[in-house]
């Protein structure tokens, strides 16, 4: 399987075939139980938007789920709750039952784990 620069040229390269050809041609291909072929598109697309600079990487720090990175800015709801999102919880790792006191300062909230000073 062919990647980085090695893969940009090869698909320059080849031009205008089609997008089997182009991933059969780059070595991502590989070959299942009853030994047909299968075409690996999305390896494939990964290793070229890897080499063009776009890192698909699965490190989630900072991201939701749908991969946008955390704004740090919370707004609250109609309802008047305001809602700390799973992405949030998650780089703190918390987990559902933890528990905080709630410290209101000047247009300010603290929310500090029970059991805990707030130096830390």
């Amino acid at each position: 399987m062919l990647t980085g620069s090695e893969l940009l040229a090869k698909v320059k390269e080849l031009g205008d075939v089609s997008k089997s050809e182009l991933v059969r041609e780059c070595g991502y291909v590989s070959t299942k139980k009853d030994g047909t072929e299968r075409l690996n598109f999305t390896a494939f697309y990964e290793a070229l938007l890897g080499a063009k600079g776009v890192s698909l990487s699965s490190d989630s720090a900072g991201r939701g789920k749908g991969g946008r990175s955390l704004s740090y800015v919370a707004t609250v709801q109609g309802n008047g709750n305001l809602l700390v999102g799973k992405a949030y919880t998650a780089m703190l790792d918390l987990k559902p039952g933890d528990e905080f006191e709630i410290k209101l300062g000047r247009k300010q909230i603290k929310l500090v784990p029970l059991g805990s000073t707030e130096e830390e």
